[in-house]
């Protein structure tokens, strides 16, 4: 591939991924586009029509005009603006380790000074001097102030594994409480990522089991999504079908094959103005197109010359999905937003499905990448919910990226700051309140600890506080922030 120049033509076959971006110069095909824009569906592709890298080729040998050097491709820039963004990144900016960095050399100071200046200038004997120094000394390490934040961390970390919520650090933990904004990608994020029987319209089949008989007769053969939910649909309403003649691919449109001495057609619209198929009734294209307009992708199936009916089909959208979304409202959120590339349509039906208002469709992953940072700008911190390869550089971008865990791909996974495993998208409420919790312990602990550490420095100093009572606080400050933070242990969700 890296030998290859601008104008070359490259042959893919069936079921190659493109090795390059292009434009079809010869034949046609459906290619899954899912890995770059996440359709759920795949995309007919015919000469003139532009292909990526990294798509898959399903049906038909296609000639591919070079476009872009290897080096150029969108797969390429996609694991470029990955390591940009995450370049981009603020270092973590740890107040403790700040704090503490210039605290401790002054204290040392201090204590040194307390013990020569009073002795020098008369003010007490050396005895006394060393002896505040030494309580001071006590009194200002730093040991509860140290301790509180990241036993705090480790708590909140070890809660959320055990909920099925894998964080990546300290940093990502506390800043999944700060979110404002949430945005998901669609398909295999807020949706099951597959596709499943949603209608079934009767034309001149007797039933529903013999419109689903007949289409799972050819579709058995066939590895297409639409396909395998068809026969899913039957199998589960327990309908068998025989083997049949191998069946005829018309790309694009559909296909064709033999059942009982008569041809089955099956396809879209196009596929019926084939010669020699069966004619559609005006009534019957107009339920069609209907169907087609509420986003779904219509299968029309015809045996002989009659035409039995339609299945409607759909990525549906995760049973958690509109619950989950409104414990993220409950909880403060500002703004949730769908970015998908897929079409708008089939994203504005999942967002009415769903409860989202604000879709952003027909997107590159470029394009969600530069979405991110104009949803930050607007609304405040924002996190990235996706889970394949065209989501990782909005993954990276955003202040928390999170990954699906069990159906993420790799580099979603390796981009993402925090995984929620089993593919369980209601663990996200969770996460944020968990978050928020953690935040504010964590704000207890450093009040709790700097209080403790303030009040015995003016004790010591002033002689005031003797040593057993100084080491009895500063030891029960470092128990009692400890304990604040194992608290996070019994957290189990938003009340």
């Amino acid at each position: 591939v890296a030998q290859l120049q601008l104008g070359d033509t490259v042959m893919v076959r069936p079921g190659d991924r493109m090795p390059v971006d292009g434009t079809v110069e010869k034949g046609r095909s459906s290619v899954d586009q899912s890995p770059i824009t996440g359709e759920s569906a795949p995309v007919f592709k015919e000469p003139g029509d532009e292909v990526f890298a990294g798509t898959i080729n399903q049906e038909s040998s296609l000639e591919v005009k070079v476009e872009r050097l290897a080096a150029d491709s969108t797969l390429s820039r996609v694991v470029q603006m990955v390591s940009e963004a995450q370049e981009q990144k603020s270092p973590t900016q740890d107040f403790t380790q700040r704090f503490t960095s210039k605290f401790v050399p002054a204290v040392l100071v201090c204590t040194l000074l307390l013990i020569v200046v009073p002795p020098v200038l008369e003010l007490m004997p050396l005895r006394e001097s060393f002896y505040r120094a030494m309580l001071l000394l006590v009194a200002s390490s730093p040991c509860a102030l140290a301790l509180g934040t990241p036993a705090t961390v480790l708590a909140g970390i070890g809660q959320a594994a055990r909920n099925g919520v894998l964080i990546k650090g300290g940093l990502h933990l506390e800043n999944l409480g700060s979110l404002q904004v949430i945005a998901f990608d669609k398909t295999g994020t807020l949706t099951e990522g597959r596709f499943s029987v949603t209608d079934l319209i009767l034309e001149h089949a007797e039933s529903e089991e013999e419109l689903l008989r007949i289409c799972g007769v050819v579709e058995q053969q066939s590895n297409h999504p639409i396909a395998q939910a068809i026969v899913e649909t039957a199998q589960e309403r327990n309908i068998d079908f025989p083997q049949v003649e191998a069946l005829e691919n018309l790309p694009g449109k559909g296909v064709k094959s033999s059942y009982q001495e008569e041809l089955v057609w099956i396809g879209s619209r196009r596929l019926f103005e084939e010669p020699g198929a069966p004619k559609l009734s005006k009534e019957f294209e107009t339920r069609v197109k209907a169907l087609e307009e509420t986003g779904k992708s219509v299968v029309i199936t015809a045996w002989g010359e009659r035409v039995l009916g339609v299945v409607g089909l759909a990525d549906t959208p995760r049973e958690s999905t509109r619950e989950t979304l409104a414990a993220l409202s409950q909880l403060g959120m500002k703004h949730l937003v769908m970015l998908t590339g897929d079409n708008a349509r089939a994203a504005q039906l999942v967002a009415e499905q769903v409860g989202v208002s604000d879709v952003r469709a027909d997107l590159l992953p470029e394009d969600k990448w530069k979405a991110t940072a104009e949803l930050r700008k607007e609304f405040g911190p924002l996190a990235m919910v996706g889970d394949g390869v065209n989501d990782a550089p909005a993954l990276a971008a955003a202040d928390v990226g999170i990954a699906m865990g069990g159906a993420g791909t790799a580099v979603a996974l390796e981009t993402a700051d925090v995984a929620l495993m089993a593919d369980d998208l209601s663990r996200l409420p969770f996460a944020v309140g968990l978050s928020r919790k953690s935040r504010t312990i964590i704000r207890q602990n450093l009040a709790l600890s700097m209080g403790i550490i303030l009040m015995l420095i003016a004790t010591s100093v002033t002689g005031i506080g003797e040593l057993s009572w100084t080491v009895a606080f500063h030891e029960g400050s470092t128990l009692l922030v400890v304990g604040n933070a194992l608290r996070l242990l019994r957290y189990q969700g938003p009340a």
